[in-house]
């Protein structure tokens, strides 16, 4: 593709008809026939990279001000790379997403587990559906990891295309906020779109200077996109303000109050090795019973928004119980089979507001004992530690302080800070090892007891001293499980 017409929707000056073969923001990728993309990051800035590209044998560059390189190096300006990128991405692949029908979930939690639901529904009722998000990426049963939970405009273009080659019409997508803020979905035309929930999160340096910022973020999804339908959580108070101005249909879901799909009857189970919520789904007057292979009034919910999504196109309730009957979220509130009468859970939950959710809710199924086994991750701040800390020490009955992905924080460091905010006499114990702090846990699990494993999740890997190592909880788990049942 020539570099003129690729550039050719955006505000630019300059010009080439050098041939486009590629485009990459990763200096270590860029090469001869590639177009380097300066995108400019809370931390780092392309425009320093541009030498490297260079070196590798790039030649023409999309830059926000020119920068010192030799007269041979195509230099297009434009007012904001990424901006441009949203552009000349979905150009260079062909626009796929015009061919597609794409659904866009934003909320502060569940939009993984309400994405994936919603994928898993829509495929088993004949309406294959890709998925992107925190867990990766899934295309047809071929999957792919991500770095952010939206990917990069032009890595979302790319994978629009992969999904119309596969034979995928349909896409449901998480829509962080940092996306909104940072062009990453500009022109991507959303079909659908849905808000789970709102709070305090994603708030400080490199991300939304304050709450007013982050929560302006998400509303763009519906004020900027013009979907044809938005389905919303009449159950949260933020519901009213992601409202004001969509001119679309709204379908509304809820379990506090009267919804167009409202959930009604909650009740807990457990059995010797899960636990899980069930309730009623009334939807035009008409009620299905639906089962969640996750525990707690938010897995009702978040059931709910994925039911009433698939039912934007054409998918019945009673559809979306017979997947939801077997479907578990990888890594959110996942129960990982074991030993008879213990239930353990494996769960992304990171921070204080996530893990206090997470054993609030696993004490309401009230087990002989809740342990609960968590780290932090390295270079972060401290309040993150202190109120995972002050989580734990609140409702765990014993707690085992281990590494998350310590990266280049020595992992005792991070521990240590952890324990010195646990409250006085909350019983805890520290081993630094991940492997060793769960075998240590599944080994000290009773009949009746809960164990919630948080923070690596969906994760299949530990960050430590800047390489990721493979590390999948549920697999040690279950090592654990065998050893200790010979």
């Amino acid at each position: 593709m020539k570099l003129n017409d690729l550039v050719q929707r955006i505000s630019h000056t300059g010009a080439s008809e050098t041939d486009i073969t590629a485009i990459t923001y990763d200096s270590r990728k860029a090469c001869a026939g590639s177009l380097f993309v300066c995108l400019v990051g809370a931390w780092l800035d392309g425009h320093t990279y541009a030498e490297s590209a260079y070196q590798n044998g790039c030649r023409a560059f999309l830059v926000e001000h020119r920068v010192g390189l030799p007269a041979d190096a195509v230099q297009i300006v434009t007012d904001d790379t990424r901006a441009a990128l949203a552009v000349i991405g979905a150009d260079f692949y062909g626009n796929p997403a015009d061919e597609l029908h794409l659904i866009g979930i934003t909320g502060t939690k569940g939009k993984t587990t309400t994405a994936l639901l919603t994928s898993a529904i829509m495929t088993e009722a004949g309406l294959p559906c890709a998925y992107i998000g925190s867990n990766g990426v899934d295309i047809a049963g071929v999957h792919e990891t991500t770095a952010n939970t939206t990917p990069e405009s032009l890595e979302l273009h790319r994978l629009f295309r992969k999904m119309l080659d596969a034979g995928v019409r349909h896409c449901v997508l998480e829509v962080s906020s940092q996306a909104l803020r940072h062009h990453r979905v500009d022109g991507v035309p959303f079909e659908v779109v849905a808000f789970t929930n709102l709070s305090e999160d994603h708030i400080g340096p490199g991300e939304h200077p304050d709450f007013e910022d982050y929560k302006c973020a998400k509303r763009r999804l519906f004020a900027e996109y013009n979907a044809r339908t938005m389905v919303y959580n009449v159950d949260d108070p933020y519901s009213a303000f992601m409202r004001e101005g969509f001119k679309g249909e709204q379908i509304s879901f809820g379990i506090q109050n009267a919804a167009d799909y409202h959930g009604q009857n909650l009740a807990q189970y457990r059995s010797q090795t899960a636990l899980g919520v069930d309730f009623d789904c009334v939807h035009a007057g008409e009620t299905t019973h639906i089962e969640v292979m996750s525990p707690g009034t938010f897995s009702a919910s978040d059931a709910l928004c994925a039911v009433a999504l698939c039912g934007a196109f054409g998918v019945t309730p009673a559809q979306a119980a017979a997947t939801l009957v077997h479907t578990p979220v990888q890594g959110r509130f996942e129960v990982v089979e074991g030993l008879p009468g213990r239930t353990f859970i494996v769960d992304y939950s990171h921070n204080g507001l996530a893990l206090t959710s997470a054993l609030k809710t696993l004490r309401a199924y009230d087990p002989h004992r809740l342990l609960c086994v968590f780290g932090s991750v390295g270079g972060r701040t401290q309040v993150r530690r202190k109120e995972l800390a002050d989580a734990s020490s609140a409702y765990a009955d014993y707690t085992i302080i281990t590494s998350d992905n310590p990266d280049n924080e020595p992992p005792e460091d991070v521990i240590r800070d952890i324990a010195g905010h646990m409250a006085p006499g909350a019983p805890y114990t520290c081993i630094t090892d991940r492997r060793e702090a769960i075998y240590a846990a599944v080994k000290m699990a009773e009949p009746g007891d809960i164990v919630l494993f948080a923070g690596k999740g969906h994760e299949d890997y530990q960050l430590i001293n800047g390489k990721k190592l493979h590390f999948v909880e549920r697999e040690i788990i279950k090592e654990a499980c065998a050893e200790i049942s010979k």
